[in-house]
């Protein structure tokens, strides 16, 4: 199982559950506005595009529900915003941890991150040093080492699905955490 937190418009499940039809796909925001289009199309009957395989959770990263507990083989956060950025690099405890509930022993866990300093993001790191920094940080007591840090290809930040990926794909990082 794949879980997409702060999945926005779900457009990233869509693209994650028509990539790997064998795996279920969930979509976990807080807002459920954002996610009622693609939770429509995923929902229509296969011959008509749907998906079987994707589904989507109104919940917080820091209130998932406990039937999520340790059950995604990986989890992924694509561009963060707010307190979801926040909590992935350290400023918000309860975050790192919901996530870090979900993730099944040897999971992944996989951000894109593109904080800027124009952005003025408050306690957000900026540079690619203090981020991986921050992320390790906020992870490390709940089980994971940090295994990959890169800048992702155009390709592969277009293949994540994300409507942000065009506006943030220049100065994206990716990093993948394991967890011990």
């Amino acid at each position: 199982m794949t879980i997409d937190i702060g999945t926005g418009d779900g457009r990233a499940v869509l693209v994650a559950a028509a990539r790997e039809p064998v795996t279920l796909v969930l979509g976990l925001d807080a807002n459920a506005a954002a996610m009622a289009e693609a939770s429509r199309r995923a929902a229509r009957a296969p011959r008509k595009g749907g998906l079987p395989n994707a589904r989507f959770i109104l919940a917080s990263a820091e209130s998932p529900p406990p039937v999520l507990a340790a059950a995604a083989n990986l989890v992924t956060v694509r561009f963060p915003w707010g307190s979801l950025l926040r909590g992935v690099v350290g400023a918000d405890a309860a975050v790192a941890a919901g996530i870090s509930f979900m993730v099944a022993a040897r999971g992944s866990l996989e951000l894109l991150l593109a904080p800027a300093a124009r952005d003025g993001l408050d306690g957000v790191p900026a540079s690619m040093d203090d981020l991986v920094a921050g992320v390790a940080g906020a992870f490390h007591a709940h089980g994971f080492d940090v295994e990959e840090v890169r800048t992702p290809t155009p390709a592969e930040v277009k293949a994540s699905g994300s409507t942000w990926a065009r506006r943030l794909g220049r100065r994206t990082t990716v990093i993948r955490l394991v967890r011990r």
